[in-house]
């Protein structure tokens, strides 16, 4: 039995030759190799499985070596090293009290399951690899509900030097980063790179030269980086450009391998303990994204080649999919990306003199939310309309001084950003109402000068993540006339989070909710419990690391 990968306007579906033209063996294939996968594959590779990972693109990574690398990881050692208290109890209580009305129904044992793996998978990961992390100063954002903590959660992979690792030409194929890679993640939120990038690149001068000439890198790619060389000391074996198109069922419907296709040619691979679906979002099926995020769209944060190879596959067999309507969602601005239009995300909005206003010209959430992405994606009541976009960043040109990179990134796209002698002009030209925008910014220049947000509680602060990170210029300062400006501020996609539901231990589930033996799912694939309503800035990739762990630790205990 095969389950195929029909209909992805991105592949044709083409039929099964009579054989393959190569087949592989072994005990966990893992499709896909950002930081799930690879956390799953080198787990189970230090538990003495033979393991093989299939990757569809030239480059190892997807978006976690993309990423700026934080970590959320509630109850981890290095939080007791440092004699700050947590524990799995207290983790399990935020994610309960924090997360969206009627979730717990569906999520609470996936919550239980990941609040007690958490710590143990992190210290598993630097214990078999060369990786290290490093706690940040960062509280969890959501400090209000019981259960968070001032400290201890956050961590940042510390730098890698590439040469040291043992990795020979795999070094070479590191997915690259639009990201600066020479700064580390520690260094970015603590020196306000962003707001002074010459000041900060001049401070940091001896280190960068250093890093680049020994070719140590930081962030998401150390991450990757000593995840990879943990994986190879381990054993493990890699394919490029193989992509997984079907699963391979035996008569019980027990998933046992897939086939793949690999320049051009048939790649068959028997796998005896079970196959981890890691492959990321669906962000860019087209289809599908449209399905379940109808409305404007800004830009999508991720490799093109996260297209739902997963989601189709499992679908294809019976497996439910869930949670298809939530996702990582931040701002962006322009960028190109291996020779194409991309973006950077990047949270630019967190400024004293900038507003954020709907499609009616008026603001709708406090611009230093954390969660900012769950205010744009807000639904109508049948959820198949959004309630505030399009929306826009209000501000003035001092902005532009006080936050030069914008300029450099406007290079990328002339239409980003808009610019109006009058707020009349402003409004004429993003397509408000002139009236309505012109009240609003007069509101909420008398807020400035009272020091009181009366609409939405912006404090001079922003928070407790903006105490922490510099690159947050937060409080209360008033938009002057003379010279206006605006960009889009609509959702922009770092990975879509629905996916193939899963019981606690990644194990995927049918419709009536029995297990499709020998398959599972982690990361962003998967039906993700920690949806767009994120948890702390690093709850992608903790989480991810530690769902694919829980799979390699079901598969290594025979369940």
């Amino acid at each position: 039995m095969t389950g195929r990968l029909a209909d992805n306007p991105a592949v044709a579906a083409q039929p099964l030759p009579a054989s393959p033209d190569r087949t592989l063996a072994c005990d966990v294939l893992v499709v896909g190799s950002g930081s799930a996968a690879l956390a799953a594959a080198l787990t189970a590779a230090a538990g003495g499985l033979r393991v093989l990972v299939l990757e569809k693109t030239t480059w190892l990574g997807g978006t976690s070596a993309m990423s700026g690398g934080a970590t959320w990881v509630p109850n981890n050692h290095h939080a007791r090293a440092a004699g700050l208290a947590d524990s799995a109890e207290e983790a399990l209580m935020y994610l309960r009290a924090s997360a969206p009305r009627g979730w717990r129904d569906s999520e609470d044992e996936l919550w239980q399951r990941f609040s007690a793996e958490a710590g143990p998978m992190l210290a598993s990961l630097e214990a078999n690899s060369p990786l290290r992390f490093e706690l940040t100063g960062e509280p969890d954002p959501l400090l209000q509900y019981p259960g968070a903590k001032r400290a201890g959660r956050m961590l940042a992979p510390l730098s890698l030097r590439a040469a040291g690792l043992g990795l020979g030409a795999w070094v070479k194929r590191l997915r690259p980063s639009p990201l600066p890679q020479f700064y580390s993640y520690h260094e970015i939120i603590g020196l306000d790179v962003y707001h002074h990038p010459f000041a900060s690149a001049l401070r940091l001068a001896p280190k960068l030269l250093w890093r680049w000439l020994s070719g140590t890198r930081s962030k998401g790619a150390a991450l990757i980086l000593g995840l990879l060389a943990g994986c190879r000391q381990h054993g493990c074996s890699f394919e490029l450009e193989a992509r997984v198109t079907e699963l391979v069922q035996d008569e019980d419907g027990r998933v046992t391998g897939a086939w793949a296709q690999q320049n051009g040619k048939w790649l068959k691979v028997v796998a005896r303990r079970g196959v981890i679906l890691a492959s990321g979002g669906f962000e860019w099926d087209a289809e599908r994204l449209t399905r379940h995020f109808p409305g404007p769209l800004d830009y999508i944060a991720s490799p093109r080649s996260n297209e739902g190879d997963a989601h189709r596959m499992a679908e294809a067999i019976g497996a439910r999919l869930a949670n298809m309507d939530q996702a990582n969602i931040n701002p962006a601005m322009p960028w190109r990306y291996e020779g194409r239009a991309h973006c950077l995300a990047v949270f630019f909005h967190y400024e004293p003199n900038a507003i954020i206003v709907n499609r009616h010209g008026r603001r709708f959430v406090n611009e230093f939310t954390f969660n900012i992405g769950e205010a744009l994606d807000e639904r109508s009541g049948h959820g198949d309309e959004t309630l505030h976009l399009p929306a826009w960043v209000v501000s003035d040109a001092r902005l532009l001084k006080r936050a030069p990179l914008l300029r450099w990134f406007w290079r990328f796209d002339r239409r980003w950003l808009v610019r109006a002698a009058s707020l009349a002009e402003l409004a004429e030209k993003i397509g408000v109402p002139a009236q309505a925008l012109a009240a609003t910014v007069k509101r909420f220049n008398g807020f400035c000068t009272s020091g009181v947000d009366e609409d939405f509680g912006r404090s001079d602060i922003g928070g407790a993540h903006a105490a922490e990170d510099k690159r947050i210029h937060a409080g209360l300062e008033a938009i002057q006339g003379g010279h206006y400006i605006a960009m889009p501020f609509n959702r922009s996609f770092l990975a879509t989070k629905g996916g193939p539901r899963t019981d606690s231990g990644g194990h995927v589930l049918r419709e009536d909710g029995s297990r499709i033996q020998g398959l599972y799912c982690a990361g962003v694939a998967m039906a993700n419990p920690i949806g767009t309503r994120a948890v702390g800035a690093g709850t992608t990739l903790g989480p991810n690391m530690t769902w694919g762990y829980i799979c390699a630790r079901e598969i290594l205990a025979g369940a």
